[in-house]
């Protein structure tokens, strides 16, 4: 059986005029990964390319770490603790902040959110002619999606991420994103080198995120086989190797549907992965793998022992 770890931010310090940016602290990471390791017998991305069908029916609990983004401070701050302690990992990245130097929407939404609160931001939305409004049932299910935000934050990520046009999003984020900030200087503070990206390939550490941050499963068919494809080409050709492995952005069911594992499949990627929390044992759909948030792992601020 495979257990999945995923983490986005690594960073020393997380304070912001409004909580919106969330990860874990290098002493905290390392200290998760010491844990983990004692629980948990680890294995390389070539050892799962390989034989996932022994991993995941096997008795034996076998872990496996990731990282969403290809942000900077993954790898010069996870990256060598990584490294320290002997574990492997995969880092999955966007073309677009390569192939375009253009942020990606979702980190826009992210820096937004840590300057202006809430209600601020709906204000701004709303003052560009969108509706923000949710049914009961999509607010309950919000929090169901965003567990670690309050109430507010969790509606306005899921309006934003599941409900809204992507092309209005991106017009109305990137207008008001450049009221604030300044996109190219971010984009090269944010994000990992091409050197790094290359860096990582040559460790069969680096995988794909799709080209946009979209949630493929919302997208028509010709659509999902370019965020897939589009990305997979872009890295291989940059780094001279294969990427034969996929993490969906977004990740949860309605997005990683079994049309998108097809096409996934289709364009040569073996693995894929969600956010779906669970252990990963034979049942479960090579290109729709389970992971967890790393907060829900042993030694994460939300970690309950069963």
């Amino acid at each position: 059986m495979l257990t999945i770890s995923n983490y986005h931010y690594i960073r020393e310090d997380f304070s912001t005029p409004y909580p919106s940016i969330f990860g874990v602290t290098p002493n905290g990471f390392k200290q998760q990964l010491k844990l983990l390791k004692n629980e948990y017998e680890s294995v390389t991305p070539s050892e799962l390319l390989n034989y996932t069908d022994d991993i995941l029916k096997s008795k034996d609990n076998y872990f496996f770490v990731t990282f969403d983004d290809g942000l900077k401070e993954q790898f010069e701050l996870a990256l060598p603790i990584l490294d320290e302690l002997s574990i492997p990992a995969v880092f999955f990245a966007n073309s677009r902040n390569y192939e375009e130097k253009r942020m990606s929407t979702v980190h826009k939404i992210h820096l937004l959110r840590s300057k202006l609160a809430p209600s601020k931001l709906i204000e701004e939305i709303t003052r560009f002619g969108q509706t923000i409004s949710l049914s009961e049932t999509d607010a309950k299910h919000a929090q169901s999606v965003y567990i670690y935000d309050d109430k507010d934050s969790a509606a306005l990520k899921y309006l934003l991420n599941f409900k809204m046009d992507f092309k209005i999003q991106e017009e109305l984020i990137a207008t008001l994103f450049d009221q604030y900030f300044i996109e190219d200087k971010i984009v090269e503070e944010l994000y990992m080198t091409e050197n790094q990206i290359v860096e990582l390939s040559k460790m069969n550490y680096l995988g794909s995120h799709t080209h946009n941050h979209f949630p493929v499963g919302f997208l028509k068919t010709d659509e999902t086989h370019f965020e897939l494809e589009h990305s997979k080409a872009f890295f291989e050709n940059l780094t001279n190797t294969k990427i034969e492995i996929v993490a969906y952005p977004y990740g949860s069911p309605e997005v990683c549907t079994e049309k998108v594992a097809t096409i996934a499949k289709d364009v040569g990627y073996k693995l894929g992965f969600t956010t779906t929390r669970g252990v990963n044992t034979n049942h479960n759909n090579h290109l729709l793998l389970n992971r967890f948030d790393c907060n829900d792992l042993p030694g994460g601020k939300n970690y309950k022992k069963l």
